[in-house]
């Protein structure tokens, strides 16, 4: 029976430490599968030590920084001596910058794609390699790749994403590697917590659904994306935004009328 379970699967997920990257680690070892958890930090993160503790050998971390070529070649080699290959790669990790139009520099935008672009675009040559048919990637894009969000720099590097996942997509089926995208809208992280207050009552104004999102709505759709479940199903854009990106405005026109 094909099921959500990832048993016997070893998974990759980057930008781990919190948020997003920590519910997915946490949802995928809960799965079966054995994750490699990476972030900055040169020790384990207190959220992930908890789920190590309590799934003995299920969690392992490493330290890496997405947009150093070196750190990914020294990851792939560390996994080649454990005997292991890759079944699964969550290119999660990602930062912002809220820089406005006129006021974004180039500098901006090449800080934000060295992480959110060049970051996944080397995870996927440096892991590709160690993966057989039936392993799947998913880049973790947002609902700013969707739309005209107004945050420069970070809108143009999750549309640049869109591009890469789709040509990877593209490139890999043939050898069985499937590769989605999820799109985030507002979601609880330590990310957003910074977000003004102003933007926050925004954003829900336009979301269908009335609310922000939980990191686990997020984890949930990367483990069907991970898992046999989808099998046929590569090159997709989901958004998990309360339905933010769908109406293309049309919300506040509706609002206004009633």
């Amino acid at each position: 029976m094909v099921s959500l379970q990832l048993d016997g699967r070893t998974v990759v997920v980057t930008g781990a430490g919190q948020g997003q990257g920590a519910a997915e680690a946490r949802m995928l070892v809960e799965a079966g599968a054995r994750v490699i958890a990476t972030d900055l930090a040169a020790d384990m993160p207190a959220g992930l030590a908890v789920v190590s503790s309590t799934s003995p050998g299920a969690l392992v971390y490493r330290q890496l920084n997405v947009s150093d070529a070196s750190g990914w070649s020294d990851l792939a080699q560390w996994i080649r001596s454990q005997g292991w290959q890759v079944d699964g790669l969550v290119n999660n990790a990602g930062i912002t910058q809220r820089s406005r139009l006129l006021d974004a520099s180039v500098a901006d935008l090449q800080n934000v794609y060295e992480v959110n672009v060049a970051g996944v675009l080397l995870g996927i040559q440096t892991l590709a390699p160690l993966m057989a048919s039936s392993s799947a990637i998913v880049n973790v894009g947002s609902v700013a790749g969707l739309t005209a969000h107004y945050p420069e720099a970070y809108t143009a590097s999750k549309w640049a994403l869109r591009g890469l996942s789709q040509v990877a997509a593209m490139e890999l089926g043939p050898r069985g590697i499937r590769v989605n995208s999820v799109h985030p809208g507002f979601i609880e992280t330590p990310m957003t917590a910074s977000a003004k207050a102003e933007f926050r009552q925004a954003t829900m104004a336009e979301t269908p659904l009335g609310r922000t999102g939980s990191v686990e709505e997020v984890a949930g759709v990367v483990l069907f994306l991970l898992s046999p479940l989808s099998s046929f199903v590569t090159g997709a854009e989901i958004p998990v935004d309360g339905g933010q990106s769908g109406h293309g405005g049309a919300k506040s026109v509706s609002d206004a009328m009633r």
